[in-house]
């Protein structure tokens, strides 16, 4: 049997696909390789933003090369950390090449106060990365350890509770590391590895898994490379070695480059467009609204606009993108994301589907945070409950068209409607069917947009005041009778029962067989066999007995109809 590949567990979806960036920072850092630093990164900063970051970085004591460039980097990973990350429940994991760097890049990190971090090492004395016994032991590490065995007590503590952390809390963001926690660390909000640290073979692989595991809301484990691990891809990861759990597996391939990602987005804003291919007015928001009455569209709209939204929000964290293309298509990107962010929330409304947080959780809401600016889209929010008679109004009130507001109402009184279908089901069938005739008859343009508006509020109405039947007076402050009336005098009916007979005895049996549940019914009845058996039999002898006295013959199937809908109703709505 041939070995279980890495290949094999991403397609299996028990570990997510790695994506890989390189980002060049000159090996000895100078005022050119600074600017252009800067112009990348404040791209899409507003000047006063630009302007603060460039004071923080200029204004700092003067250091040397070596120092300049982590800065630079520590800077670099908390601006894309922010940009990209932040807000969302996924982590990252920084390697630095020994543990004195590992101390300098949480001390910029700190500087720049964007990110929360935290160092985590074994003790000075013992052997780590690059650097001899004799170079580890310097003064600032052995300062670090003693102040963490200070505050931890010991060295298994102090990791304990900075991988809990790191696990489980908002902070850190970023956990700095050497060599722990490069290997045999699993954490599945660990979703970014920034790579300062040279490395290969087995050692490579093992920490490019610190990032692939599973995690809600994550399509993929970045890896951000600062010196060049895998500049040249391909040939780097044309080995064997194991992976985790995976014994021998090829990993040849198992790490795209970003911008193969990035490639993928101007088909799939085209994929996206091309959704509403029939509009002949782009400019039309209603013509789009009403073109996704169609509940397939929509579902390839959503699709489709995840798809989009994802890969954009890829492009906009890579150097690459920023670099290569020109700052019209790129606001043009955005443009379109937030024009049918806004439609979805609007369609959602208006033919009231359940809202779905998760898709606006992770990538996509910091997506909408860091480039199409917060509060410009109107995000997903709990649809008004139709009952709530103010609210509900405000809400119809914002809409423009007739035609939006009769779609809002009609769809949101369906949501409901089909919720609480259980509870009284002749009287929400009935509405259920007004308003479904409504809708059509809309769609097929045979009434007016004031006319359905005018139809299906009435509906509205009838369904919130429980009115528009003809309930009897006496079981109208029941809801219990009520229901029970609706199912039998419909199940009569449809035995050929004459109206009139049928609402009479509906009225009858809806009092008698509340009387039988209320007799009957113990603690945990509903979960009692005999109970309910015992219930049946009470029941099936009234309404026999009562049938018998006006001449109804009823049959064991209609019978049999009526029974179960009763007692759907019943456990729906009697207390335990």
């Amino acid at each position: 049997e041939p070995p279980y590949t890495i290949h094999d567990a991403v397609r299996d979806k028990a570990v997510v696909p790695l994506l890989y960036e390189g980002r060049h920072v000159d090996q000895t850092v100078d005022q050119k390789a600074i600017d252009a630093w800067f112009e990348r990164v404040t791209a899409n900063l507003s000047k006063e933003q630009a302007h603060d970051l460039k004071r923080k970085f200029s204004g700092q004591r003067p250091l040397n090369k070596a120092l300049q460039r982590i800065r630079l980097i520590a800077c670099d990973i908390g601006k894309h950390f922010v940009d990209n990350w932040q807000g969302t429940p996924f982590k990252a994991q920084l390697v630095a090449p020994d543990k004195e760097r590992a101390l300098r890049y949480k001390e910029f990190l700190d500087e720049f106060g964007q990110v929360t971090s935290e160092v985590l090492i074994s003790g000075p004395d013992e052997r780590e990365g690059e650097d001899d016994i004799h170079a580890e032991s310097k003064e600032s590490v052995v300062r670090f350890w003693k102040a963490m065995m200070a505050k931890y007590g010991t060295e298994k503590e102090y990791q304990r509770q900075l991988i809990s952390g790191f696990k489980h809390s908002e902070s850190p963001e970023i956990i700095i590391v050497v060599s722990k926690l490069t290997t045999g660390f699993d954490a599945p909000r660990n979703t970014v590895l920034y790579l300062c640290r040279p490395m290969q073979g087995h050692e490579l692989l093992q920490t490019i898994a610190r990032v692939n595991r599973l995690y809600d809301g994550k399509d993929y484990g970045y890896i951000v490379d600062y010196c060049g691990v895998l500049q040249r891809l391909d040939e780097a990861l044309d080995l064997y070695g194991s992976l985790a759990e995976f014994e021998a597996a090829e990993v040849e391939g198992v790490v795209t480059d970003v911008s193969e990602e990035v490639k993928k987005l101007p088909q799939r804003h085209s994929d996206l467009w091309d959704v509403f291919k029939t509009i002949t007015n782009k400019r039309d928001e209603e013509a789009y609204e009403r073109f996704l009455a169609d509940e397939v569209e929509r579902i390839k709209f959503y699709e489709r606009l995840r798809d989009y939204g994802r890969s954009l929000a890829v492009a906009l964290s890579t150097v690459t993108f920023i670099e290569t293309t020109s700052p019209e298509k790129v606001t043009k990107y955005k443009a379109n994301l937030k024009f049918f962010l806004t439609l979805r929330a609007a369609v959602r409304r208006r033919y009231a589907e359940a809202v779905d947080f998760k898709e606006y959780e992770g990538k996509i809401q910091k997506l909408l945070d860091a480039h199409v600016g917060a509060g410009e889209v109107t995000t997903l929010t709990p649809l008004v409950n139709i009952f709530d008679a103010a609210a509900f109004a405000k809400e119809i009130e914002r809409l423009e068209t007739p035609a939006s507001k009769a779609d809002t109402i009609a769809y949101r009184t369906k949501a409901t409607i089909t919720a609480r279908m259980d509870e009284d089901p002749a009287f929400y069938k009935k509405f259920s069917t007004l308003l479904e005739d409504a809708i059509a008859a809309f769609k097929a343009r045979r009434i007016t947009e004031l006319e359905y508006l005018r139809r299906v509020q009435e509906v509205r109405s009838s369904v919130v005041e429980h009115t528009g039947d003809d309930t009897p007076e006496a079981l109208r402050g029941n809801e219990i009778q009520r229901a029970y009336f609706g199912i039998v005098r419909e199940g009569l009916s449809k035995d050929g029962t004459a109206p009139e007979v049928a609402r009479q005895l509906g009225a009858e049996l809806a009092a008698g067989v509340d009387a039988i549940m209320w007799k009957r019914r113990i603690v945990n009845w509903k979960q009692n066999r005999d109970v309910q058996n015992a219930i049946r039999g009470d029941v099936e002898d009234l309404v026999f007995e009562l049938c018998a006295k006006q001449g109804v013959k009823l049959g064991f199937e209609e019978l049999d109809a009526m029974m179960e809908q009763v007692f759907v109703v019943a456990l729906r709505k009697m207390p335990e």
